[in-house]
């Protein structure tokens, strides 16, 4: 049972080495970036990379974590879309790319959200962080906690708008993990990132389009951000969505850093995410709430126990393998009541041509309750002479 359990938790770590394993099996095309990272979202695995750990300088696309916080403070109530907010000195001053709002104005948040996603404008970014943190230091205290709090390792805000900064940075790793969480964890907000064109009232009709080139490329591109300082180079953090017969919607990440231009930047990201739906196909193993495996349980009011996952199994395979997949399950044995819904139990194993691929956490799908005195007593018994 104890080499069961020690297994069950190491499966993070020896996912990581899996998938690593995988990456070389199949050779990612060549990309003209400092670092860049492929993710397949809805399988929940890196399908290729390059220097993903390495820090850099992540320009605009640190509103990705701006947009997290307000979206979070939206969310509990704290300010409100249609909320009119103040422009101060600070936001009006702001050098770089801007929205072009000055303190005679109150901006509805709903439009400085716009302003910031879509104009990427720094002006609109420090009028959110002094609306949401009260000053924008207090903010960057709130961005910093968020990605600690989104396992973030290696990243670290000064500021909200991305302008250089002595220890402002981030990574790919990092990156691909705060644009996956925030479309997780803010379905409701994330159509804003597919805006081609906005501009405020008042405003130069000029500075009205999205500098994501792919939106208007590519139909299934749907966001995300792009950024550029002369130090960061031209970075996107682009998305996609595309349907597949018996999956559904499958969506895949690309985050390229310190392209040459802003025509690089699209079209190294539109090559990574062509490459990811043709070199790859997504396998549903398991759909949401559907048991793995029913394994037997002692000391319980129930004889079996259902484990599974509250989310599709999914796993993303070298296209034309999926023939060869075949899964184990590793968990405790004997397994005991009681079990609370959602509680972590074993591990299911996916293996390719018997090769490790992938590991994914199972949880009991139901609770199982405590069986009374006699019960336990008469499985206790039973467990003995087993």
């Amino acid at each position: 049972m104890n080499r069961c359990i020690a297994r069950a938790l190491a499966a993070p770590l020896l996912a990581l080495a899996c998938l690593a394993a995988q990456a070389q099996a199949v050779q990612p095309p060549e990309v003209a970036a400092r670092s860049y990272l492929l993710m397949d979202v809805t399988a929940n695995q890196i399908l290729a990379g390059r220097d993903i750990d390495t820090p850099v300088e992540p320009a605009s696309l640190t509103k990705l974590m701006t947009a997290y916080v307000v979206f979070d403070a939206l969310r509990s109530k704290r300010i409100d879309l249609k909320q009119a907010m103040p422009v101060s000195e600070r936001a009006w001053k702001m050098p770089g790319s801007r929205m072009f709002i000055d303190p005679k104005m109150k901006v509805p948040v709903e439009d400085l959200l716009k302003g910031m996603i879509v104009q990427s404008g720094n002006d609109a970014t420090v009028a959110l962080a002094e609306a949401v943190g009260g000053t924008v230091e207090r903010f960057v205290e709130l961005m910093n906690d968020q990605a600690k709090a989104l396992g973030m390792k290696n990243t670290s805000y000064r500021n909200p708008e991305g302008l250089t900064a002595p220890g402002h940075t981030t990574t790919a790793r990092d990156l691909s993990i705060l644009a996956s969480r925030l479309m997780q964890d803010f379905p409701e907000f994330v159509g804003y990132y597919a805006t081609k064109k906005y501009r405020y009232e008042g405003t130069p009709a000029a500075n009205d389009t999205n500098r994501n080139t792919l939106l208007f490329r590519d139909p299934t591109v749907d966001g995300l951000k792009t950024g550029h300082t002369d130090a960061a180079g031209y970075c996107l953090v682009a998305t996609a969505k595309r349907d597949f017969p018996n999956l559904g919607s499958r969506r895949l990440i690309s985050v390229v850093l310190g392209a040459a231009s802003e025509n690089a930047r699209a079209n190294e990201s539109q090559k990574l995410l062509n490459w990811g739906y043709t070199a790859f196909e997504a396998v549903k193993l398991f759909d949401a709430n559907q048991p793995v495996v029913t394994p037997e349980i002692w000391k319980g009011t129930q004889s079996q126990a259902k484990l599974g996952r509250h989310q599709p199994i999914v796993v993303a395979v070298p296209s034309g393998t999926a023939g060869k997949i075949r899964t184990e399950v590793l968990r405790p044995d004997p397994l005991v009541a009681p079990l609370t819904k959602g509680q972590s139990v074993g591990t299911l194993k996916v293996l390719a041509a018997d090769q490790p691929l992938l590991e994914v956490p199972l949880v009991a799908l139901e609770p199982v309750a405590q069986a009374g005195v006699l019960g336990r007593a008469w499985d206790a018994l039973r467990l003995w002479i087993k």
